[in-house]
């Protein structure tokens, strides 16, 4: 780890990790979704400082972290940055693809957190984190917190037509009924799922490490673009962090992962534009989007996105489109394919979330690792 001092009060540590993250902003290394068990041994050749750190959490027999299939290294960097080795457990799968999932090391009354974006394939990596809190919870642990950093059937809050499922707040109840006594998210589709559940929820975001990132570029004559309406309180904090004029596209959903755009509002001519949204599937979206910003007189197009989910056509779309980058972090792992697209860039969420998870632990405030 880079530019950290040996931390003597929690509320110190947390801050020191939210700077890390944004300075650090590497994807963690390894082959994503691997789960294979028994990884995440600490890194050798710390600093003295960071040994002595790692010894007060390591040492800590209440405190364990757990990661499933879905994105190891994030875990891997999770750890990494706090000092601790990652839950030893065993995951494999019957031939009918089956989840047989232990814990090979003892949980009695330990303060756990298990790591587990719910990406592609959303349901085989739930149906893992709810084997994982079940065994847990079965194993007496004290506290058990999911950290998800992408969280699956999110844009699927309300009835938008008739007679669909409302399945964010199914898998809601799901996690609470398999044992889950907290939840830390990043950057929910809609603010408002937090309310489906009926345990404590921690609602962070990837934004700290974006600003960093766009105020290094320096990019001129900034102006920061909302795709849609329901993300404008996301852009708008995004464009007063930047200090920049605000944007938005009104655009019209015709079917799943089709869109249309309408209108730019606000003046983008002779304008760098960044195009800030929580996620990127198939990108058919964020390509109209840049496209419409050019058409209106944007010099250049640059986009953020917390999780790049990538499906379909979505590499396609973004390699061959008028972008000039899109920004993604870790919270889901790039396939091996998207990795040699030179304008996707990944920046880490992972020291963010260990600052998180100290928060959590240490029961310290959590909105100030923010101010």
């Amino acid at each position: 780890m880079k530019n950290e001092t040996v931390l003597e009060t929690a509320s110190e540590a947390t801050t020191s990790a939210v700077q890390l993250a944004a300075n650090d902003g590497k994807p963690g290394e390894g082959k994503p979704g691997d789960g294979r068990p028994g990884e995440g041994k600490p890194t050798e050749g710390k600093q003295p400082q960071e040994k002595k750190r790692a010894r007060q959490y390591s040492e800590d027999k209440r405190f364990k972290i757990f990661s499933g299939s879905a994105n190891r290294p994030l875990a891997q960097e999770i750890c990494k940055h706090i000092g601790v080795s990652l839950g030893e457990t065993r995951m494999q799968r019957f031939a009918d693809g089956e989840v047989y999932f232990q814990l090979l090391e003892n949980v009695r009354g330990a303060d756990v957190f298990v790591v587990q974006p719910t990406c592609y394939p959303v349901d085989q990596h739930l149906m893992e984190l709810l084997i994982m809190v079940d065994a847990l919870k079965r194993a007496s642990a004290g506290r058990i917190t999911v950290v998800v950093p992408y969280y699956g059937y999110a844009r699927q809050d309300r009835k938008d037509r008739p007679r669909v499922a409302i399945s964010s707040k199914l898998v809601a109840d799901l996690l609470t009924t398999a044992g889950a006594n907290r939840a830390l998210f990043m950057d929910l589709h809609a603010a408002q799922i937090q309310g489906f559940f009926n345990i404590p929820v921690d609602h962070m975001f990837a934004s700290p490490v974006m600003v960093s990132y766009f105020r290094e570029l320096n990019l001129p004559n900034l102006t920061v673009v909302s795709p849609d309406a329901g993300g404008v309180e996301r852009a708008r904090f995004f464009a007063t962090k930047m200090g920049a004029p605000l944007a938005i596209v009104d655009k019209r959903r015709t079917d799943m992962n089709v869109t249309e755009v309408m209108h730019v509002i606000g003046d983008v001519e002779g304008q760098t534009c960044l195009i800030i949204d929580d996620i990127v599937d198939t990108a058919g979206t964020l390509v109209k989007t840049a496209d419409a910003l050019l058409e209106q007189g944007a010099t250049k197009v640059y986009a953020c996105a917390s999780h790049a989910v990538l499906s379909g056509p979505a590499i396609e779309r973004i390699s061959t489109s008028r972008l000039e980058e899109l920004v993604v972090t870790d919270s889901i792992p790039l396939s091996e394919e998207a990795q040699k697209v030179a304008k996707i860039k990944v920046r880490s969420v992972s020291g963010l979330l260990a600052a998180t998870i100290e928060s959590i632990h240490m029961e310290t405030s959590v909105s100030s690792l923010f101010n």
